[in-house]
C-alpha cells in the first residue's frame, strides 16, 4: 500500500507544477484515504469517472482535467456538489493535472502523440500557453505521405479527424497542441510546418489552412488527451507498486 501524499508529492515534482500558470489548481483537489492500493486515471473529473472510479475500488482518481476551474462558479453547484459528495462519500482522493501535463516530454499529451504518429520531439519552444510553452514540434527524417498521416490519426486515436489538406503532399514536420490550441495554427505557419494538430477546430482555421499552405487537423480535446494521464498513471503504477486502470469516458468534443 502507498501513501497518497507520496503519490501526490511525486506527480507535483515529476510535472514541476510549481512552474506552471494554469486555469484551476494542479495536484490534488479532494484529499480522501491515507492509503492507496488502486489509482484509476481519467481524462476529466466529473461525475461520470468519480462514479466509476468509485466502482472499482479506486482509493485516488488521477485526471488531466480536474474539478475546479477559474471559470467555474465560487460557489458550489448542485451538480459540483454532488461530484464531491460521491468523491468524499467513498474517501476517494482526486487529483488534476492540466497545463503541467500537457508539457511534460516524456509523458506528456503533445510529445506522446508526436511520438505515436511517427515523429520525433525535436528541441524548441511551440505554443505558449499562461507564459509556458507546452506544445510539441516532431520531425522525421523520412517525409511521411499526407494522407498516410490523416489515416495514422484516424487509426491511432479511433476517430475520424477533421482535416483541411492544404499542406505539401509529403509532411516532414508537424506542431502538436493537443486541446483547444487552434489559434496556434499561426505560429505552426509562421515556424513552415507542414502540418498541425490540435483537439478542437475554430471557425477561422479553414482560411489559415488554405492561405498558409499547412494541413490543419482537429482530432478531438478527448481524443488527443488520454495517452498523457494513461502513461502517467502507468508510472504511478510502477513506482508505487499500486494497481491502475483507466476510465475511458468517450466524448465527441
Amino acid at each position: 500500500m502507498a501513501h497518497r501524499d507520496e503519490i501526490i508529492a511525486f506527480c507535483d515534482d515529476l510535472l514541476e507544477i510549481g512552474s506552471f500558470t494554469d486555469y484551476g489548481p494542479n495536484g490534488l483537489q479532494v484529499p480522501g484515504k491515507a492509503g492507496v492500493n488502486r489509482v484509476a486515471t481519467a481524462v476529466s473529473a466529473h461525475l461520470a469517472s468519480i462514479e466509476a472510479a468509485v466502482e472499482i475500488g479506486a482509493d485516488m482518481l488521477i485526471t488531466h482535467h480536474g474539478l475546479f476551474w477559474d471559470f467555474h462558479p465560487r460557489a458550489l453547484t448542485p451538480p459540483m456538489a454532488e461530484r464531491l459528495r460521491v468523491a468524499l462519500g467513498a474517501g476517494l482522493s482526486v487529483a488534476g493535472y492540466h497545463l503541467p501535463l500537457d508539457a511534460h516530454r516524456e509523458v506528456g499529451n503533445n510529445a506522446l502523440l508526436a511520438r505515436q504518429f511517427g515523429f520525433e520531439p525535436a528541441p524548441g519552444e511551440f505554443g505558449e500557453v499562461k507564459g509556458r510553452h507546452i506544445g510539441a514540434i516532431g520531425r522525421r527524417t523520412e517525409p511521411i505521405a499526407a494522407e498516410d498521416l490523416f489515416a495514422r490519426v484516424e487509426k491511432e486515436l479511433g476517430r475520424e479527424p477533421l482535416v483541411f489538406a492544404d499542406g505539401p503532399d509529403r509532411v516532414s514536420t508537424i506542431g502538436i497542441l493537443t486541446g483547444a490550441g487552434a489559434s496556434d495554427i499561426h505560429e505552426a505557419i509562421a515556424l513552415g510546418l507542414d502540418a498541425f494538430l490540435t483537439g478542437e477546430p475554430s471557425e477561422h482555421v479553414m482560411a489559415d489552412a488554405r492561405e498558409g499552405g499547412i494541413h490543419f487537423i482537429a482530432a478531438g480535446h478527448y481524443a488527443t488527451e488520454t495517452c498523457g494521464i494513461r502513461a502517467l498513471g502507468d508510472v504511478v503504477a510502477r513506482r508505487f507498486e499500486v494497481e491502475h486502470e483507466f476510465i475511458d469516458v468517450p466524448n465527441p468534443i
